[in-house]
């Protein structure tokens, strides 16, 4: 077993990889009354596209199967849902769908164990027949059209269009009623098959645990007999230019919303951590509460609270988000490009650089009080290929010289880009 450690929140986290493939990641927290597992795949919305382990032909599979596939793992042979199950155990249970990867988890601070029972069950024993495969389309086919009406979904997406040509980001996670009416129970057990092979999967544990107990518990409970497999991702060649600069919709809204996107390279594993941090300083110097950009668009009535600030990256792409309701969106454009490059011109702020820097260093540490938090964030920086408490080594490495280059490499206006929905 692996014990990696980090001082500065005196946590660890003890990793242990199985001779099926499955790795295991258990972060005890002392004295918490909530229990949080997570089981994920490394298999997302993006997936579309690889051969399948034996074969020597591509699959390509139609947009949405990650997506659907969460919804059916839930349906049981014996006829119940383990949703319900798990519900009439007192837990908080739930799954989710992104572009990378897939997660299936829940919360409880009673019966943890009898909710692993069935968490375990579920997601190794999956059952799809032509008829609730079937049924299950028009389930999806209503959340799709529901998103369809949602404008923070549509402004988004717009955003990802604008940003990438060929890469299936640009495709709504849950995919388009056309593609999924393609999916049978046939493409569901080829896709399992490979996708979620244990070797391809993680399960993270997060809360008052003895490592070696938990680990063998999850052992006890492991029913599928994997073999290894490597499997062969295939995924268009991505243009480095932006597709378009602008879009607007009109939509039933009451006040404008934007999204303000800037295309970014891929970069090294080894430098993700550190350009994160960088850059979430840098979003916050520019449109953060106490930035002057935000108070003079505030004061001016243009917008009306701190725009979500975010940096999206994963093996196959990266970007930077800004987005918010605004009265003016142009304004927000115009007034966020002079303030990039002034900073450009001038250089970051030393003294608000360091006052953000701790504040960005004090939100990683809170992330630490809560155990779905610490979950959650461990898988998904596992599947990038990141150790989470990187995180907090790489915090000093972040110099105002570094952040000034990051600032001119990412924040181009040739590769930014505008979504903007509002009222007709």
């Amino acid at each position: 077993m692996q014990v990696i450690e980090n001082l500065k929140v005196k946590e660890k986290a003890y990793i242990e990889k199985l001779e099926n493939g499955l790795t295991i990641i258990v972060i005890p927290k002392q004295d918490t009354q909530k229990k949080y597992a997570i089981f994920g795949t490394n298999f997302g919305s993006i997936d579309n596209n690889f051969v399948v382990p034996g074969n020597t032909k591509p699959t390509k599979i139609p947009d949405g199967v990650a997506h659907f596939l969460e919804h059916k793992l839930f349906e049981q042979e014996n006829g119940t849902n383990s949703l319900d199950v798990l519900s009439a155990l007192g837990v908080d249970a739930n799954a989710y769908t992104t572009n990378d990867h897939t997660a299936y988890l829940f919360e409880a601070t009673d019966n943890f164990n009898e909710a692993l029972d069935e968490l375990m069950n579920y997601v190794q024993n999956p059952y799809f027949t032509d008829e609730n495969v079937e049924k299950e389309k028009g389930i999806i086919g209503q959340e799709i059209n529901m998103y369809e009406d949602e404008p923070s979904w549509q402004v988004y997406m717009n955003a990802m269009k604008l940003m990438y040509k060929e890469n299936p980001i640009n495709v709504d996670i849950a995919g388009t009623i056309e593609s999924i009416s393609k999916i049978n129970k046939e493409t569901l057990y080829e896709v399992y098959n490979t996708f979620y092979n244990l070797s391809n999967m993680l399960l993270v544990v997060c809360g008052d645990f003895v490592p070696e107990e938990i680990i063998k518990e999850i052992k006890n409970r492991i029913t599928k007999n994997d073999t290894q497999i490597e499997i062969q991702r295939i995924y268009p060649n991505e243009q480095e230019e932006i597709v378009k600069k602008e879009e607007t919709k009109i939509m039933e809204v009451n006040n404008p919303i934007f999204e303000i996107g800037f295309k970014d390279k891929l970069c090294e594993k080894k430098d993700m951590v550190k350009k994160h941090i960088a850059i979430e300083i840098i979003l916050y110097m520019l449109l953060g509460k106490s930035s002057k950009t935000y108070k003079k668009l505030y004061e001016q009535g243009d917008i009306m609270s701190q725009p979500d600030l975010d940096y999206e990256f994963s093996k196959q792409y990266a970007h930077v988000l800004i987005s918010g309701i605004a009265r003016n969106p142009q304004n927000v454009v115009k007034e966020l490009k002079t303030a990039i490059e002034e900073y450009k011109k001038c250089g970051l702020n030393e003294e608000d650089f360091n006052r953000i820097k701790k504040k960005i260093y004090g939100d990683y540490i809170t992330e630490y009080n809560d155990v779905s938090n610490i979950a959650r964030m461990f898988l998904a920086d596992y599947f990038k290929g990141i150790n989470s408490f990187d995180y907090l080594e790489e915090y000093s490495q972040v110099s105002l010289q570094y952040a000034n280059q990051i600032l001119k490499d990412v924040f181009k206006e040739e590769k930014m880009v505008v979504s903007i929905v509002k009222g007709a």
